[in-house]
């Protein structure tokens, strides 16, 4: 089977995942709350970590759940490392983003910097690559660009944003999606990881 089919095979099972996790699972366990990271680079010109997971594909930002009783910090920090190698530092959170219809939840976004490890990919997220901040690839699934110009901006107080994910924001996941896959990943791809900065 060819690359190409292999990975357009993949969109049903993924889609359903999706769907289930957008629309059924909510309203069975409610809202949930992600935590996430925006990694800077210490070098100039100054870079951003972006990663591509397995099931929608285009670039976004590192993280994930809270384990337990793990405060968001140390949530972001296991969740960085097991997606992507590096070991982070919180500088800051950048804001809370609440987020209605379509998969509602609350993503709490926090600025980083690297401080140690080793950038590889994991099974989670099979691509992890750095970008230049001033140009990061259009394949950068759309509701992050809003979390990436905040911890960008220097603000004194965290943002407190809501959102509401409706049809256009699942079609052009879905576009970016069919993109990323028809190209294996190569969307965005000019910039190469040079280490963690």
């Amino acid at each position: 089977m060819s690359g190409l089919v292999r990975r357009l095979a993949g969109i049903l099972p993924s889609y359903a995942k999706i769907a289930w996790f957008g629309w059924v699972a909510p309203r069975i366990h409610g809202p949930l709350t992600v935590h996430q990271g925006v990694i800077l680079s210490a070098d100039e010109p100054q870079r951003v970590l972006l990663s591509v997971r397995h099931d929608l594909r285009g670039w976004e930002l590192p993280g994930g759940h809270a384990s337990g009783d793990e405060s968001g910090e140390v949530a972001v920090c296991r969740e960085i490392f097991e997606e992507t190698g590096l070991e982070v530092r919180v500088e800051r959170l950048v804001g809370e983003y609440t987020r209605s219809g379509f998969r509602p939840h609350t993503a709490r976004i926090y600025r980083c910097r690297p401080t140690g490890g080793q950038l590889r990919p994991s099974f989670e997220t099979p691509v992890v690559r750095w970008f230049p901040v001033d140009a990061v690839p259009e394949t950068l699934l759309p509701w992050y660009r809003g979390p990436l110009a905040d911890a960008l901006a220097d603000l004194d107080t965290p943002v407190r944003r809501q959102e509401r994910w409706g049809l256009h924001d699942i079609l052009a996941g879905i576009g970016i999606d069919l993109r990323m896959r028809l190209t294996d990943h190569r969307a965005g791809s000019a910039a190469r990881s040079r280490g963690p900065g």
